[in-house]
């Protein structure tokens, strides 16, 4: 936990509410987002219960499982999802853009927009990511077969999950981490992954403390869990009876007709407040004002998501069951690469967030004292223009002489530091010699230099383009991380198995459904 997050918590607790540590909101929102609120059957492996569904407050469309131990309902209730989420997916793949690249020599196209899933919690997305596993590897023919929508649904959930674990990705987000993303509470990080209690501290009912609504909230019999599990008490008192008298009364229609309308109505009782909480989530986040680089994240999100739609109407296969050694290295990288990019454009877009990198001596804020911006350096071969300005700030400045810092007012500058000298008034001057973001003459355009009285702020941390790592290809990749294997003599007889993470799916669908 950071210094000023823990005192914002700090400071929550003794004013009895949320406070807020973003003065923007750090991801996107879509118009129509589609919310899920999955219910998850105790006892079993991931194995569905019901899901509350829809793109808008008054859409929400209720799916069950009447007996969840039962494979056949749930890969029905799978292809019941896939009727919801499937056309929501596909309703976007109507307009494209042209977005240039090759440095505007070529263009390519993607989707204007993107899809995007809001469920409660993080829980929430390890639910998706494991019933998209259990789905994407089913045949619609064979043994066990299944509807046509229900493997095509696996693939795209599977997809959204692995969207979720790239920072700074909206195409699959857990309400609870979008808000604590922008508010601290008075209570632990445990306790800000249940949503009642969240949305008490941040938005509590008049005449409420955040506390006294967080503890509300604690109470199942008012604020239901926001899933995917279940509160104990509801399981064994209403749940488990309504489910056998489903299951008792197979031989009478009328019977089961009653049983499965009173599952039904249990089961919206337990969701709908979960659902109601959603949308006010939606609403809060909505009246952030969105962070200057959320939409190049989302662009990256468009991007992903047309070429996973490409990949899918080419006839590719689903993805595997684990990465290969190298393509696991690659993956790695890549997130880490986004991490860096996410953390450096998030303190570029929120002073809040930049105040952290203040406290650690990485970034500080001055005003601009002296500024020569017709300074040529001609000790080189050509001359070229070299700004100087000369900063006054009352932080401590800890980079030292010949560091490069940036400014998020100008991030295509770059600013060398030549002096750093501190004053006995506990003031510390700053030379600072600018090149970048200038042109190419020897003569800076208007506003391309800071001028006297303006107030900056100068960082170490870069929101330049980072390159990729250089990995090796799979002919020159050793057979012991995922590389080709050596040549061997022809064995008599058929081949012992298969290729590992084919994704046959032929077995019971108990193999794959945990």
């Amino acid at each position: 936990m950071s210094t000023l997050r823990a005192l914002a918590k700090a400071q929550a607790l003794a004013a009895g509410v949320a406070q807020p540590v973003a003065t923007v909101r750090h991801l996107h929102l879509s118009e129509r987002p589609l919310v899920l609120v999955p219910l998850a059957m105790a006892g079993e492996a991931n194995a569905p219960l019901a899901a509350l569904v829809g793109a808008a407050p008054d859409e929400a469309r209720l799916l069950i499982v009447p007996q969840p131990r039962n494979r056949q309902q749930r890969f029905a209730f799978a292809a019941e999802l896939a009727g919801v989420v499937l056309p929501y997916l596909d309703s976007f793949r109507s307009v494209t853009e042209a977005v240039p690249t090759d440095r505007g020599r070529d263009v390519r196209h993607r989707y204007v927009d993107a899809p995007q899933l809001l469920v409660p919690n993080p829980a929430g997305v390890t639910f998706l990511r494991l019933f998209g596993r259990s789905t994407r590897f089913r045949r619609p023919d064979g043994d066990y077969p299944v509807h046509p929508s229900v493997p095509l649904l696996g693939r795209w959930l599977t997809f959204f999950a692995e969207r979720a674990e790239y920072p700074g990705s909206a195409a699959l987000l857990a309400m609870t981490e979008a808000l604590t993303l922008h508010w601290a509470t008075g209570q632990s990080a445990v306790e800000d992954l249940h949503l009642p209690a969240l949305l008490g501290w941040i938005d509590p009912p008049a005449g409420l403390t955040g506390a006294a609504a967080a503890a509300r909230a604690e109470d199942p019999t008012v604020c239901p869990p926001a899933g995917p599990a279940t509160d104990p008490d509801f399981d064994n008192r209403r749940l488990a009876p309504a489910i056998a008298a489903y299951a008792d009364a197979e031989a009478d229609p009328v019977a089961r007709a009653a049983a499965y309308a009173e599952l039904e109505r249990l089961l919206r009782d337990q969701l709908a407040p979960t659902w109601e909480l959603m949308w006010r989530g939606v609403g809060l986040l909505r009246a952030l004002p969105p962070g200057a680089r959320v939409a190049g994240r989302w662009d990256g999100d468009k991007d992903a998501f047309t070429g996973y739609a490409e990949h899918v109407d080419a006839g590719g296969g689903p993805q595997p069951r684990r990465d290969g050694a190298v393509a696991a290295a690659v993956r790695l990288h890549r997130l880490e690469r986004v991490l860096t990019s996410y953390a450096v454009q998030r303190a570029y877009d929120d002073p809040l967030v930049m105040a952290e990198h203040r406290l650690t001596g990485e970034a500080f804020v001055g005003d601009v004292a002296l500024a020569d911006p017709k300074r040529v350096d001609d000790t080189g071969k050509r001359p070229v223009l070299r700004p100087r300005i000369q900063l006054v700030t009352t932080e401590s400045v800890l980079v030292p002489v010949g560091a490069t810092l940036w400014s998020p007012a100008r991030p295509a500058q770059k600013a060398r530091v030549v002096f750093v000298t501190p004053g006995a008034d506990g003031k510390t001057e700053v030379v600072l010699e600018l090149s970048g973001g200038m042109g190419r003459g020897l003569t800076a355009p208007p506003g391309t230099v800071p001028e006297v009285g303006e107030r900056l702020c100068f960082t170490t941390l870069s929101d330049a383009f980072l390159p990729a790592g250089n990995f090796p290809p799979p002919e020159e990749t050793p057979w012991t991380h995922g590389g080709p294997p050596a040549a061997a003599p022809a064995a008599d007889g058929p081949a012992a198995e298969a290729k590992g993470g084919s994704g046959s799916g032929d077995g019971d669908p108990a193999e794959e459904w945990a």
